[in-house]
């Protein structure tokens, strides 16, 4: 099953945890397990079905171009990521 890393902004929403587990295929199924375990945690990451524009998404250390449709391995590690804007 996935292992996914929760940053220290969004650990209120896993009471504190920063490694939960999460059952999918694709970041989207993780996202609508972790919303099942952790009600309100999906509304920190997505909006009109799309990841908000400062969430990136890493699997076994690899930042995904395909976000919510990205494939997960059974074992991956997943990290959701603060994406750092510049000037």
């Amino acid at each position: 099953m996935p292992q996914v890393y929760i940053p220290a902004l969004l650990r209120p929403c896993t009471n504190g945890q920063e490694l939960v587990e999460a059952e999918g295929q694709t970041v989207r199924d993780v996202v609508a397990s972790l919303e099942t375990q952790y009600p309100g945690l999906r509304g920190r990451l997505v909006s009109e079905g799309r990841l908000l524009p400062n969430i990136a998404i890493g699997i076994d250390g690899e930042v995904s171009v395909l976000g919510l449709n990205e494939t997960v391995p059974p074992d991956a590690e997943i990290q959701f990521l603060t994406a750092i804007k510049g000037g």
